[in-house]
């Protein structure tokens, strides 16, 4: 397995790192600055559960629509513009007396957009790594993002307490925009991995493919619920502990890179494989504890404990990858972005929802209860799956440049 050092001296993949490395820290300071605002004037659990994960929600249209440009479109204008468009999009909902009905309609727009630069990053990632250097590649992503969120939720909390929620919000739109110039300037002009328009039929076709797959269905049914409903805890970290919710976002970054670290790094391949459901159990369990409405330390103990299972996504990845061609690996990709995006904003809603009538408290530990049981469900169906190679696919339904080998399940 490639080493950091050796990724890191890889052509592009450092500014592809530092790139996103800017578009996170200015998603994480703009979504609890717009959370607190949309708190602040509704006093809505919902809606601020919602207004900084509801984005997400728009992924699932994105991906029946735009998910084939993650691999017809050229990735580094496609990664420069999705950032000038996130950096627009924030600089607008930081405009005073905006209605929040407007800024959850700017909220829809992002979404859409972001359904495609998903799969166009990590299919770009994909390309540029030799072969075995996905899986450390993502890894070093995950740790970056989990500290960029450890220092982005502790910054953002101060900048609250010192400045106004807009002032944080053009601050993040000026982040984007510093991430549109490093991706422009440090990318190289790379062709599409496939030929063909970006068209709602050719992301159908490649979709019926994905999905054709009992294998890939499990591991994307893996990578997506499980994780959203805990995400859906998470949405309730402001109406939880209002003065404290940057402090509980942190240590649950802090949490997810340890377990970033331990998967993509510490683990043996064949020891890693084995850990996809206790790591699912890990992410959960602990926010049972939230029934008794625990004190902040408790809560923060819990919070970073749970987010070490979040390493079960680069588990399962690994998994996704083997099961996918080649020539789909950015809408493979993609697909698992847009769809775990997708489920962390429906349990957003689903935890916000529940808080509404109940209390954040009891809203964190039945979602928590809900992602236990689909973990062990799924856990249950993919020991009754068969292990044969699966049936090819009927003519006419792959994309164009796709071939039609299968891999078989390992």
């Amino acid at each position: 397995m490639p080493s950091y050092r050796s990724l890191v001296r890889t052509p592009e993949f450092t500014p592809l790192l530092l790139g996103s490395a800017a578009q996170t820290a200015a998603q994480t300071v703009g979504g609890l600055a717009l959370g607190t605002l949309v708190y602040r004037a509704t006093g809505s659990p919902l809606l601020s559960a919602v207004s900084m994960f509801g984005p997400s929600l728009a992924q699932v249209l994105g991906a029946t629509v735009l998910l084939s440009g993650a691999d017809r479109l050229p990735p580094r204008t496609a990664l420069s513009a999705i950032a000038l468009a996130f950096a627009a999009g924030t600089a607008v909902q930081a405009v005073p007396g905006l209605p929040v009905g407007a800024v959850f309609a700017v909220l829809l727009a992002l979404g859409l957009v972001a359904s495609l630069g998903g799969g166009v990053r990590w299919g770009l990632l994909h390309e540029i790594l030799p072969k075995g250097g996905y899986l450390p590649g993502r890894s070093l992503f995950h740790m970056m993002n989990g500290l960029l969120q450890v220092a982005g939720f502790a910054t953002g909390g101060a900048l609250l307490a010192a400045l106004s929620p807009r002032a944080c919000l053009l601050l993040s739109a000026a982040l984007q925009l510093t991430a549109a110039l490093v991706l422009r300037l440090g990318l190289s002009a790379r062709r599409p991995r496939t030929t063909g328009r970006p068209s709602p039929s050719a992301t159908w076709r490649a979709n019926a493919l994905l999905w054709s797959s009992r294998p890939r269905r499990l591991t994307y049914l893996g990578l997506w619920v499980p994780g959203g409903l805990v995400v859906g805890c998470e949405s309730l970290y402001v109406s939880y502990a209002p003065h404290a919710a940057g402090a509980l976002f942190a240590c649950g970054a802090l949490g997810m890179f340890a377990g970033d670290v331990t998967a993509g790094r510490l683990l043996r391949p064949g020891v890693r494989r084995r850990l996809a459901t206790p790591l699912l159990l890990l992410l959960a369990v602990p926010f049972l504890v939230f029934c008794a409405r625990p004190p902040l330390l408790v809560a923060a103990v819990c919070v970073t404990v749970a987010s070490a299972g979040f390493g079960a996504s680069l588990v399962q990845q690994e998994r996704l990858m083997e099961l996918t061609p080649g020539e789909l690996a950015g809408q493979a990709l993609g697909l698992h972005s847009a769809g775990m995006l997708t489920l962390q904003g429906l349990g957003a809603v689903l935890a916000g929802a529940v808080a509404q009538f109940t209390s954040p408290a009891a809203a964190m530990t039945a979602t928590a209860a809900g992602s236990v049981c689909v973990t062990l469900a799924l856990a249950t169906a993919a020991r009754r799956t068969p292990a044969r190679r699966s049936p090819a696919p009927p003519a006419g339904a792959l994309p164009p440049s796709v071939s039609a080998r299968e891999p078989s399940p390992s």
